[in-house]
């Protein structure tokens, strides 16, 4: 039976590269159906996604073994991937934008994965996580029970076996160990006035201040708060007779889209970590 994958890898630029991956692959009877490549000029680096099919079959943990040898010749970051759609747990508080836009790409099969279970610190939008038939679970969190509530949800996200953490306006900070633990699978949502109009009715500031347009910016989490390696952005332009209450209509719609975005490149195995930054093969 045939079966497709994912390889992604990056690595220090030189030749030979491309080359020593496609005789491998060859070599083991696959087939590359769809190619994308990125050579970083600054920083001397190559980035590779290639999504493979096996005619024969093949044994993913025997391959990435296989492909050890070729790895440290060039000192590559690998990863072989199913296509399997990725689980997913969704995080939220009382905003249910993102969730619902979330739940619909899912019924739709056009997210890339299937969200496996709804989190929060509030019960504010149990009956929608309950209503798409996702497990809802409430870990409440206070200054004085938060070291408990991340050990809580860290243990759901393993029973769950949730390869991605997704915060879909979830309005608390996650503590440094958190974020470690979470490196690389967690990805945030935030309106793109920070850092210039913090705190509260940021939609407030915006307007008083005229602002031309409204964005939002999906990230991966980090201990430096908003500050992760960014993978998807959205802007709407706007004028001066959007209100607060408009501008908030409009940057909660860019929140929805950016943050679908990345879960699903994410998800399709399209975003390669790179240093603070990311590359994103669309």
């Amino acid at each position: 039976m045939s079966r497709s994958f994912i390889l992604t890898l990056s690595c220090p630029n030189r030749t030979g590269i491309v080359r020593a991956v496609s005789a491998f692959l060859f070599e083991r009877g696959c087939d590359i159906s769809e190619y994308q490549q990125f050579d970083d000029q600054i920083q001397g680096k190559l980035f590779l996604r290639t999504q493979v099919t096996s005619l024969e079959g093949v044994d993913l943990d025997t391959l990435s073994s296989e492909f050890g040898p070729v790895a440290a010749e060039f000192g590559m970051d690998y990863a072989f991937s199913d296509e399997a759609p990725a689980r997913i747990l969704v995080m939220v508080s009382k905003l249910g934008h993102c969730l619902n836009d979330l739940i619909f790409r899912w019924r739709a099969g056009s997210l890339g994965a299937e969200i496996v279970a709804v989190v929060s610190n509030h019960e504010d939008l149990r009956p929608m996580a309950e209503a798409a038939g996702l497990p809802f679970v409430h870990i409440p969190v206070t200054p004085e029970t938060k070291p408990a509530a991340e050990a809580e949800l860290l243990r759901v996200v393993e029973s769950y076996d949730a390869e991605l953490v997704v915060l879909a306006r979830y309005m608390q900070v996650l503590s440094d160990e958190a974020c470690k633990a979470l490196y690389g699978r967690a990805i945030n949502i935030h309106h793109s006035f920070l850092p210039g109009f913090k705190g509260a009715r940021p939609y407030h500031q915006a307007y008083e201040r005229g602002v031309k347009q409204v964005g939002a910016t999906a990230h991966y989490v980090t201990p430096d708060l908003d500050e992760g390696p960014i993978i998807e952005q959205e802007v709407i332009r706007i004028d001066h007779t959007y209100d607060p209450k408009a501008l908030q209509m409009v940057g909660r719609d860019a929140e929805a889209l950016a943050l679908s975005r990345a879960v699903r490149w994410h998800c399709e195995r399209r975003v390669l970590l790179s240093g603070a930054s990311t590359v994103v093969f669309r």
